[in-house]
C-alpha cells in the first residue's frame, strides 16, 4: 500500500507509543538482547545511545531519501517511529516486528498495557510567524475573527489548535489533531524568523481493558488503518493542503 503523505509536506513520519502501567526493568542484558534481535531484522539500526533523561535509543542513519527508523525505551513507555517511510507496509512491518518482540524480551503482558497511540506527523517548513499563518488560514472567518483581528492586536503569538474526538461509544478509541507552531515571541518582536517546521499531528489512541479480544498487534494495525483513513480523508485536505497553499502564497 502506497503511503504518499510525504508528497503533501516537507517531512512525514509515523510513530507508535505504547504506555505501560508498571515501569520497565531496563537492565543491560535485557536491553542489549532486545536491540540485537531488532538489529537482525533491520541491520542498519546500529546506533545505540542513552539520553540525559535515561531513555535508551536504537536508530539508523538517515538515508538519501530521508528515511530513518528508531526505537526508544523509556521508564514506562516503548516508542518507535519511521521517518519518511516509502510505503505503509514498510512502516507496518517495522512496528509489527517491534511489537511482536517487545512482550517477550521486556516481559510485557495484557495487564501491563495502559494505552497505545499511533501518530501521523506532517512538517511544513515556513519562515515567518507560524501563529499568524494558522490564524489567517483557519480563523479569518467566523466568531473568532473579530477577536483575532481587533485593532488593538499587534501580533498573534500563540495559535496552536488542538481537538479530540471519541471514535467509540465507550470512548476507548480516540483521535486528536494538533497544529503546532514553533515561532517564538523574540522572532515576532524582531521580525527575524528562522525557517522552522510547522507541524500537524494526528494521534489515534486506544485504551486497553475496555473491549474484549484485544491483541497488541491487532489493535496497532486497526489504529494505523484508522489513522491512514483520517489522514487521507480529513487531515490532508482540511489541514495540510490549506496550510501548504497559505505558505506558498506568502513571499
Amino acid at each position: 500500500m502506497s503511503l504518499g503523505f510525504g508528497a503533501h509536506c516537507d517531512d512525514f513520519h509515523i510513530a507508535t507509543r505504547l504506555f505501560l502501567k508498571l515501569n520497565l526493568a531496563l537492565e543491560r542484558e535485557t536491553v542489549l538482547h532486545f536491540f540485537d534481535s531488532i538489529r537482525r531484522e533491520f541491520p542498519n539500526m546500529k546506533k545505540l545511545r542513552r539520553r540525559d533523561d535515561a531513555s535508551i535509543i536504537l536508530e539508523e542513519d538517515e538515508d538519501e531519501r530521508g528515511q530513518r527508523r528508531w526505537l526508544r525505551l523509556d521508564e514506562s513507555t516503548v516508542r518507535l517511529g519511521h521517518h519518511n517511510p516509502p510505503t505503509q507496509d514498510d512502516s507496518q512491518r517495522f512496528a509489527d516486528t517491534v511489537l511482536k518482540m517487545a512482550p517477550y524480551h521486556l516481559t510485557l503482558g495484557d495487564l501491563d498495557y495502559d494505552h497505545i497511540e499511533v501518530v501521523f506527523g506532517f512538517d511544513l517548513e515556513y519562515r515567518g510567524n507560524h501563529d499568524q499563518l494558522i490564524a489567517d488560514t483557519f480563523f479569518s472567518n467566523g466568531p473568532l475573527a473579530g477577536l483575532l483581528n481587533h485593532s488593538s492586536i499587534a501580533h498573534t503569538i500563540d495559535m496552536q489548535p488542538f481537538l479530540g474526538v471519541a471514535l467509540s461509544e465507550n470512548c476507548d478509541t480516540q483521535a486528536y489533531v494538533e497544529i503546532k507552531s514553533r515561532t517564538s515571541t523574540f522572532e515576532v518582536r524582531t521580525g527575524q524568523f528562522e525557517t522552522q517546521p510547522l507541524s500537524v499531528f494526528l494521534t489515534v489512541r486506544r485504551f486497553f481493558g475496555l473491549s474484549e479480544g484485544e491483541s497488541l498487534l491487532g489493535v496497532h494495525r486497526e489504529l494505523t488503518e484508522i489513522g491512514a483513513d483520517w489522514a487521507a480523508e480529513r487531515v490532508v485536505p482540511m489541514v495540510i493542503q490549506p496550510l501548504a497553499q497559505a505558505i506558498a502564497s506568502r513571499p
